[in-house]
């Protein structure tokens, strides 16, 4: 089983969500963050030009999912695809975490690893 975390620009979540759906993921969690990568944030003008302000850290949203192995790339694909912008892409578009988990144990059931998922 993997797990695979994505932070995205908020603008995106629509379409990483819906991808992931025709992927067959099963199941995720999404929430607002707030934070910086390479971008290093961004220069906000305020007023008619006069002033500039940098906002250190950007709103994201981060998505986590576990999926089978062989669901990996599949689902992979579908997040850049979806969160990507343009054609090229932008800096700002995000990253994708992917790591093994050990085990997934359902609450209601006590099923255990795929049969939990």
């Amino acid at each position: 089983m993997i797990k695979i975390e994505a932070i995205v620009r908020p603008e995106r979540i629509g379409d990483v969500v819906a991808a992931l759906d025709e992927a067959g993921c099963g199941g995720y969690n999404y929430v607002n963050v707030t934070g910086r990568g390479n971008q290093q944030g961004i220069e906000v003008f305020t007023g008619r030009g006069a002033s500039t302000i940098r906002r250190m850290a950007l709103p994201k949203v981060m998505i986590t999912t576990v999926v089978s192995d062989d669901k990996k790339e599949e689902v992979v694909n579908a997040i850049v695809g979806a969160a990507r912008s343009a054609d090229e892409g932008n800096i700002g578009d995000g990253k994708i975490f992917v790591s093994p988990v050990a085990e997934v144990v359902r609450v209601r059931t006590g099923e255990r690893d795929s049969a939990a998922l």
